[in-house]
């Protein structure tokens, strides 16, 4: 028969066993919301920092997720939602062809494929959003992202981006914007913002070397190598990426444009403090000039 002392151990042996699985819940539950996201359930990336993106293919985090912090987090990078496709081939210098891959995961604003054939020349090309808020220009690596300036060119001639919102801002750890949804509503409230894509994916470019740093324009993707699609974040400050995230450009003009934008901050912050922003960027125009 137990005696009271065996039953008060008991009681504490089963205490002890229910703390431990309280514990272990909390803590997957933890991993969970921790990897940057931007679909029901599913999460993006951009980065070292991971904030859940999109970037993202939601491809940012295209979740705008997509994730970049010195002290990587696991739910801040620019992401998009993850889709499983065939693998993007790189620019091929021999040939000057692009391997895009068809894509039709997720939110998709179908506007064709872009052709295959890209030149690295000229070496820099320049674009220029036309926004609410003023313009923002860009820089354009062609040479050494041939392949991502292409699409960029390619969408921006079938107004794909005209209309859209930039729908996640980062905070001082996670300082970025992420755009290139055309879908996204930036509203706070919408559970799909970081999931529209061109209905392709290809692969990174420009990696050796990459640092995300103030006045940096990176392309977003998902976890998965070759998952870059139409969305990209806009650095204001500095983040401690891994160099995973296609560098396209420079900003040349704009950067007190974001800096207006991080003033206002977010309207519902998110786990990994990003969200919508409150000062609305949206993107009414975009252009690329510089011909061959």
């Amino acid at each position: 028969m137990a005696t009271g002392k065996d039953r008060q151990k008991q009681l504490a042996r089963e205490h002890y066993e229910r703390q431990m699985q309280r514990r272990i819940e909390r803590e997957q539950r933890n991993k969970r919301t921790a990897i940057i996201g931007s679909s029901i359930g599913v999460v993006v990336v951009v980065g070292g920092i991971v904030a859940a993106v999109a970037l993202f293919n939601g491809e940012p985090g295209t979740e705008a997720a997509a994730s970049p912090t010195p002290a990587a987090s696991d739910s801040a990078q620019p992401s998009t939602s993850p889709s499983q496709v065939a693998a993007a081939a790189p620019f091929d210098p021999k040939t000057g062809k692009c391997g895009y891959v068809a894509d039709k995961n997720g939110n998709v604003k179908d506007v064709g494929m872009p052709p295959a054939k890209a030149s690295v020349k000229p070496a820099t090309k320049t674009l220029t959003f036309a926004t609410n808020q003023g313009d923002i220009q860009v820089e354009l690596n062609n040479a050494a992202a041939p392949c991502t300036v292409n699409s960029l060119e390619f969408l921006a001639k079938k107004n794909y981006y005209d209309g859209s919102k930039c729908h996640r801002l980062g905070n001082e750890k996670f300082p970025m914007l992420q755009c290139g949804d055309p879908t996204a509503k930036a509203d706070g409230k919408s559970q799909t913002d970081g999931m529209g894509g061109p209905g392709y994916v290809m692969a990174e470019e420009n990696l050796k070397g990459a640092a995300y740093k103030r006045g940096v324009m990176a392309m977003a993707k998902t976890s998965a190598p070759g998952s870059t699609g139409s969305q990209f974040f806009l650095v204001y400050g500095d983040i401690g990426l891994t160099p995973d995230y296609t560098p396209v450009g420079t900003i040349t003009k704009g950067l007190d444009i974001l800096d207006k934008v991080n003033k206002a901050g977010v309207i519902t912050p998110g786990p990994d403090g990003t969200g919508a922003p409150k000062e609305t960027l949206q993107l009414k125009d975009v252009t690329i000039s510089g011909k061959s």
